[in-house]
């Protein structure tokens, strides 16, 4: 219904190259590690990934969301820490640039950030300033022909590994919301800007996060983000686009999950039979496959809304919501069905369980997508 022959050849793409080069050895490596192979994101910046919807003049595809959601899809089926170098690019990275950059300052950052040879992260969160985004403290004051940025970021994913940063900070304190103002920053070549020590996380191993601390960072004025004032209106639409893409992380690895389970089920044996055949087991693999149905249409419409210019912050926020709660319902009952098994790490259903419960938390937790949707519908 919202896809064409050329969007099932980017599925197509997606999911052989997932395949051949997610493989379990470099996957156990990554875990291991703590690291992501520099050489596969060359490959995935050479198949077109990190620039899926990104205009052709600029050195992406000239895709569209569905493709992006496909895309996404396809990689966390098997890996969802490889689908954040896919999504950051495409959502968080690149969003800000297209939304409010001026033309030389998309020409300077987007080309390099989809090709994989430079990482962008995008620093909004700040220890106090969670949901409440209003609340941020890092203040960036005009002085001459810069500004000086001090403050602190924190749950900052790929910080440690970033090039550059787009910051968030007031540059006018008494005005809330209206006082936030967005800027690229050079995170490696700007004296006052660091990263803390990267978290020790619960999964998505593999994609550091980490603080930011500005200590009178000086910024040239020409890397202001747009307009002063309206940063943190550039966030909360470059949210929308990455609320659809945590959402299509999330059905990718429902489906990798559900995909083990009942794989399982059928190879698992007790008291005679498959696991599969007995009922309990059929009921929840049933149930399982039928939410991730729901939510997979959930994400498509909202992809599809956004392809054909029609308002979708809405149904981003049901999207996101809703699939990453079933994700986490589905992997916890993939790992039931593998028993014991499920447990130990030799099996791929221990990692998708840890990897995705941060999916109902990041870029806005399930509790600010209820907000945001009740806003919507009992709006005055």
């Amino acid at each position: 219904m919202y896809f064409t022959k050329q969007h099932e050849l980017v599925r197509k793409l997606a999911r052989e190259f997932a395949e051949k080069e997610l493989t379990n050895e470099i996957l156990d490596e990554v875990e291991e590690s703590g690291t992501f192979p520099e050489e596969i994101l060359y490959k995935m910046g050479k198949a077109g990934f990190f620039g899926i919807k990104t205009p052709k003049e600029y050195g992406g595809s000239g895709g569209d969301a569905r493709c992006y959601v496909l895309v996404m899809e396809e990689i966390a089926r098997v890996s969802g820490v490889a689908s954040i170098y896919v999504s950051s690019p495409n959502s968080l990275s690149g969003g800000p640039l297209l939304l409010s950059g001026t033309e030389e300052q998309k020409r300077n950052y987007l080309p390099s950030l989809i090709s994989g040879n430079k990482k962008l992260c995008f620093a909004l969160t700040e220890p106090g300033a969670g949901s409440d985004a209003g609340g941020m403290q890092s203040t960036a004051v005009k002085d001459g022909d810069s500004y000086i940025l001090n403050g602190r970021k924190t749950f900052i994913t790929m910080a440690p590994l970033a090039d550059y940063a787009v910051i968030y900070a007031k540059t006018d304190m008494t005005k809330g919301t209206k006082g936030i103002s967005a800027f690229i920053v050079d995170m490696k070549n700007t004296p006052g800007i660091s990263c803390g020590k990267p978290e020790h996380k619960m999964g998505v191993i593999g994609c550091a996060t980490s603080d930011i601390i500005m200590d009178n960072a000086r910024i040239p004025a020409e890397n202001l983000l747009g307009e002063e004032g309206m940063g943190f209106i550039n966030a909360m639409k470059t949210l929308d686009t990455g609320r659809m893409g945590v959402a299509a992380q999330s059905i990718g690895v429902a489906q990798g999950a559900l995909d083990e389970a009942i794989k399982y089920a059928k190879e698992r044996k007790q008291f005679g039979k498959r696991i599969g055949d007995f009922q309990a087991i059929a009921f929840m693999i049933a149930d399982m496959a039928t939410k991730l149905e729901a939510a997979k249409q959930l994400v498509y419409k909202t992809a599809y809304l956004m392809d054909t210019h029609q308002p979708a912050s809405m149904e981003a926020s049901m999207a996101k919501y809703y699939a990453s709660e079933v994700c986490n319902e589905i992997a916890s009952k993939a790992l039931q069905i593998h028993g014991g098994y499920g447990f130990i790490k030799d099996y791929k259903i221990e990692r998708m369980y840890r990897d995705c419960r941060v999916f109902t938390i990041y870029e806005g937790t399930s509790q600010i997508q209820q907000l945001v949707i009740s806003g919507k519908l009992l709006k005055k």
